[in-house]
């Protein structure tokens, strides 16, 4: 039985799982490593995505849900519906105690996000996907206005493996040359809402990211106004090869940015 929108359900359960990790935040962890020694992952990952999928199941019962911490990861579906966690969006900065870390759901259909939300415990904000249009705490969002990329702020995100570690400096040398300033805050979800809210203006990689990852953060770009493409300038798929998104001002300029790193492995 079906208990309100998607979106209320992606809210709803985003919610319940920040609050279950943030009973841990700042306290003693296990911390257990994955692929690389800065992958980690802890007990407060599995339990908030365990408490995510309990909404989700009372929610919309049936339906196919992908998580980050699933012990075997299904791809998103190209047809019909799905639900795509993050429990912790940021693990690194949650077991030093760095406030910027999200819980983020998706609801997708066709591969594509049609609703999510992306809630930022420590920092007091909640990003929410709804109906073709994005909102901060409740108010309407919107991509920024500026169209000088000297005066651009650009994140690269996502992470570049130790084997990789040329792309990454080819990545912000790309920046540096080109913009205004770059940041950079540990969590994906979390850069890709604030270029929907107009505080960044470019958000980039050339690395093929996870969905839950980035569904939640380029719907809410795309409803802001933004573009969001892959680094060959085609429209993004949550199987792309990377991630470019902008106000849209000079997304020709934030792409070619973002194609550096390819430079590199050519």
């Amino acid at each position: 039985m079906v208990t309100g929108t998607r979106a209320d359900v992606a809210l709803r359960a985003a919610e319940a799982g920040a609050d279950l990790a943030t009973e841990s935040f700042r306290g003693e962890l296990a911390v257990e490593t994955k692929s690389q020694k800065i992958d980690v992952v802890t007990q407060a990952d599995r339990d908030a995505q365990t408490r995510v999928t309990e909404v989700l199941r009372e929610g919309f019962p049936g339906e196919p849900i992908i998580g980050e911490e699933d012990e075997t990861r299904n791809s998103v579906p190209d047809d019909g519906p799905a639900w795509i966690i993050d429990p912790i969006d940021g693990t690194t900065n949650f077991v030093r105690g760095i406030q910027v870390w999200t819980t983020s759901v998706a609801a997708t259909v066709d591969g594509g996000p049609v609703a999510g939300a992306t809630v930022c415990p420590s920092l007091g904000d909640t990003f929410v996907l709804d109906s073709g249009n994005a909102f901060r705490n409740g108010e309407r969002i919107s991509v920024s206005d500026r169209t000088d990329p000297e005066a651009f702020v650009v994140v690269p995100t996502l992470w570049w493996s130790f084997d990789r570690r040329e792309e990454y400096a080819a990545a912000c040398r790309g920046i540096v040359e080109r913009f205004g300033d770059m940041r950079r805050f540990g969590s994906a979800q979390f850069e890709l809402a604030l270029c929907a809210s107009g505080a960044v203006d470019a958000v980039v990689t050339s690395v093929r990211g996870h969905p839950w990852d980035t569904i939640v953060g380029v719907g809410l770009i795309e409803a802001a106004g933004g573009t969001v493409t892959d680094i060959h300038g085609d429209p993004w798929r949550h199987d792309s090869q990377g991630v470019v998104a902008s106000n849209g001002a000079a997304h020709d300029v934030v792409l070619e940015a973002a194609r550096l790193p390819e430079t590199v492995v050519r």
